[in-house]
């Protein structure tokens, strides 16, 4: 018989949990907004270290109302990170936007400052500079924040960070999403804490976080009835998910060891097989290690990494690539793209391990034993 599903990372509950939800159903408040969805927005910001913070759907959609707080609208162009999940790119075209990737650095696997620092080099001598810049931090490690943030002052570039998969880490003893003028977090299902959907804008710009709170509500004018100037969105996150979020914050500092312990313990277990690369960990922070993320060199190894993914997924277990670049989706395949092969070798050869803070020692030694069985030792 085969075992159980072993997912890549699937959602771990902490035990308080519970007691919020049922807090929120005595309350009687079930319906999106409440004192649950008050509260986790005033321990976050305090756990972050920002001075304020909104609960909001989705992470896509703290992305989208920042960026519209930001002024981008028609045809602007904002910077962003090529090696990330779609919804960075996605949410500057709801705002009509047109993104401009920049490549990774094979360092840290985020944005090349290099690159970045050439590329508005050129844009300030021709005058079309950037509307913004998305810094995604990428499987929650930190990207090199604090030449990106002279670059973003001395241009005059509002800084947004996407720092959806890197709750936990920290950038200089300083949490990241809290450097730029917002910064936005994710709690989807498989992150390092889950509310089974949800985000959060988080920004020291109170007029910031009162406009994207009041876009993310429909936008309704405070009068006694229904009334609306501008355009708004149904954005804001329920009382019971936010409950949810309350007891999950709670053992956050738990999550990031265990992701920790994880990594290491594949690095011990595999960093020997040849053609192995572990995603690096710059000096400057502390990832998260959200996922367990490597590549495999196929002409050292004699294997490639769909040849593991396969072998993995025999033994029921999830493995999945790295983010396919922006640059290369059908999608965004016309955008401008500064760099590119260092984040389509982090593409082609990159894997992604079962990384979940619940699995059991039994489960990662069997992901072990199903790698190492890939390679001719």
């Amino acid at each position: 018989m085969k075992n159980e599903r072993i997912f890549l990372s699937a959602p771990h509950m902490g035990g308080q949990e519970l007691d919020f939800v049922k807090e929120a159903f005595a309350s009687n408040y079930i319906a999106p907004l409440g004192p649950q969805v008050d509260a986790f927005e005033e321990e976050f910001a305090r756990k972050v270290g920002a001075k304020y913070a909104t609960a909001l759907s989705s992470g896509t959609a703290a992305l989208h109302l920042v960026l519209r707080y930001a002024g981008v609208t028609d045809d602007d162009e904002v910077i962003c990170s090529t090696f990330t999940f779609v919804a960075s790119a996605n949410a500057i075209r709801y705002q009509h936007a047109w993104p401009v990737f920049i490549d990774s650095a094979s360092s840290s696997w985020n944005m090349d400052v290099e690159l970045l620092r050439e590329e508005l080099r050129r844009r300030a001598e021709t005058g079309c500079l950037p509307k913004a810049l998305m810094l995604v931090h990428l499987y929650g490690q930190p990207a090199d924040i604090d030449p990106i943030q002279k670059l973003c002052d001395k241009y005059d570039i509002f800084l947004l960070e996407d720092a959806a998969e890197a709750l936990g880490a920290t950038y200089k003893g300083k949490v990241p999403g809290t450097f730029g003028q917002a910064g936005i977090f994710s709690f989807n299902g498989n992150k390092i804490i889950t509310t089974s959907g949800g985000g959060m804008v988080v920004s020291d710009d109170k007029n910031l976080i009162e406009k994207v709170k009041f876009w993310a509500t429909q936008a309704r004018d405070p009068e006694i009835y229904y009334q609306h100037s501008e355009l708004g969105f149904n954005y804001r996150m329920s009382n019971i998910l936010a409950a949810i979020g309350r007891g999950q914050l709670q053992v956050l500092e738990e999550r990031v060891e265990k992701k920790r312990e994880i990594f290491n313990r594949y690095s011990e277990a595999l960093g020997n097989l040849p053609g192995i690369k572990f995603m690096p960990e710059p000096n400057y922070g502390r990832a998260t290690r959200w996922l367990t993320c490597l590549t495999i060199d196929p002409e050292v190894s004699g294997v490639d990494r769909n040849f593991v993914m396969t072998e993995l997924e025999k033994h029921n277990i999830e493995s999945r690539p790295t983010w396919k670049p922006m640059h290369m989706q059908p999608l965004y395949q016309d955008c401008k793209i500064v760099g590119g092969p260092v984040s389509e070798g982090l593409f082609v050869n990159g894997l992604c391990l079962p990384s979940g803070t619940g699995m059991t020692d039994k489960e990662l030694e069997l992901v072990v034993r199903v790698v190492r069985g890939c390679f001719r030792l």
